[in-house]
Formats: structure tokens, sequence, C-alpha cells
């Protein structure tokens, strides 16, 4: 999750399918020894990940801590954890400051991210990857990644908001309020909130997400929408 509310974000949508990508990816990685993103890991294993950020730009903006966590099966590995926080280039502004609590001089000591990097990927491997609007992230990873490897990650990626819509708003009639908000996920699904806007503690709330919708999934149970209001106008959702 980034630094900042992601209700309102949009990240440019892939022209080429993913799946297509992929293969060309294959094919074209210019540092080989990182062909093993491309290996089939153990079915029921993904990784959850949070970035932490100096804006919403993927253009100008930089990661400044990357918070990730292995789930096997319905089993959170805490012990299988990434923590690192990076010094970015860029100045932290005032706004960022003010969400995740990082001054440039908390992180004026730590190395550049693409120094973290090598460990990170060979982290996350070829898992499925995680995530609270995980496309931001991935977004933002891909900028340091593309240059560093010669491709971006290859690998598949399953967003919370997503699953959550699914099991909460799927068969809802017209016209029903859709919250999609971090908190009001944590909510429904009688998570404890630890202190947001840490990339491992949100990364670690993600993958207690992922496990609850999952399983709900899997029993084919619902979210119940008591809560949800009907709008008076069309919501498009």
């Amino acid at each position: 999750m980034s630094s900042f509310a992601i209700t309102s974000i949009s990240v440019s949508s892939d022209v080429i399918p993913r799946a297509i990508k992929r293969l060309f990816h294959q094919a074209s990685i210019g540092d080989q020894s990182y062909r093993f993103m491309f290996k089939r890991e153990p079915a029921d294993e993904v990784v959850a990940i949070d970035c932490e950020t100096t804006g919403l730009n993927v253009r100008t903006d930089e990661i400044i801590s990357i918070g990730a966590i292995k789930i096997r099966g319905n089993r959170i590995l805490t012990s299988e954890r990434f923590e690192r926080a990076a010094r970015p280039d860029a100045s932290i502004g005032a706004d960022a400051i003010k969400i995740h609590r990082l001054r440039r001089v908390d992180v004026e000591h730590e190395a550049p991210i693409r120094k973290l990097l090598p460990d990170f990927l060979h982290f996350v491997g070829g898992r499925p990857l995680v995530g609270y609007y995980v496309d931001f992230d991935i977004a933002m990873l891909d900028k340091y990644i593309l240059p560093f490897i010669g491709i971006e990650l290859p690998n598949p990626r399953i967003d919370i908001s997503n699953l959550y819509y699914e099991r909460k708003y799927g068969n809802a009639p017209p016209n029903v309020a859709i919250d999609l908000s971090f908190s009001a996920i944590l909510a429904d699904l009688q998570i404890p909130s630890l202190p947001q806007h840490d990339a491992f503690n949100d990364a670690l709330m993600t993958a207690m997400m992922y496990v609850i919708l999952r399983d709900k999934k899997k029993r084919g149970m619902r979210i119940s929408r008591s809560n949800s209001q009907a709008v008076l106008y069309p919501t498009g959702a």
C-alpha cells in the first residue's frame, strides 16, 4: 500500500496481456542469473508486499521502504520476511512524512533501493505477489527492476481489493455504496489494525486479509453488506 490513500490512484493498464509479456520477458531478460524469476514455485506459496513511497507519482517519486512476507497455504510465515528501508535520491515531502513518519534523516544511512533489489528478488522468486492496489507497488518496483535486470517483475499479481469486492459486492444490487478502503476490509474481516503506513505492518495485514478472503472463497462464503447503504445515484460499479 502506498504512503497515501490509494482510492483515487490509477496505474496505466498493460497494453500487452500479461501472459504474452511474461513470455517476452523470459526471452529477453538481460541478466541471466535472474532466470529463477520464471521458475515455478510451490503452488500454495505467495508473497504479500507493500512499499512506502515519497509520493504517488510513479515517474518522479521513490520507494523508501519495502515489506514482504511469505504465505504458505493458510499459514503466514512471519519468520520468512523481508523488511528494508531505502535512501531515496528525491526529497521526502511534508505530506509523505505525515503519513509514514519517515524523515530524510531516518533513512540517510540506508542503502539506495538498487542495492536492495538482489535480496528482494531472491526473496520473492517467481511467487505470485499479493497487495492492496498491488499494481501501484509493482509499478514502483519495476521502475528500478527494469534497468537492473532488463525486465519488469514477471510474477502473477493478486489484488486484495478485487478479492474483497468479489466476496462482498460481487452479487450486490445496483446502486449499493462501495467501500474498498483498507480500514473497511480490516473491519469486515475482524483483523486487528496494526500501526499503518509501515511497510511490514501493512504487508502483514494484507497477508491476513488474503488468507481469510481465500478461505471465504473456497467455502463459498460472502461478506455481509448489512451496513452498506443504497445510494441515490449510479455508482458505475
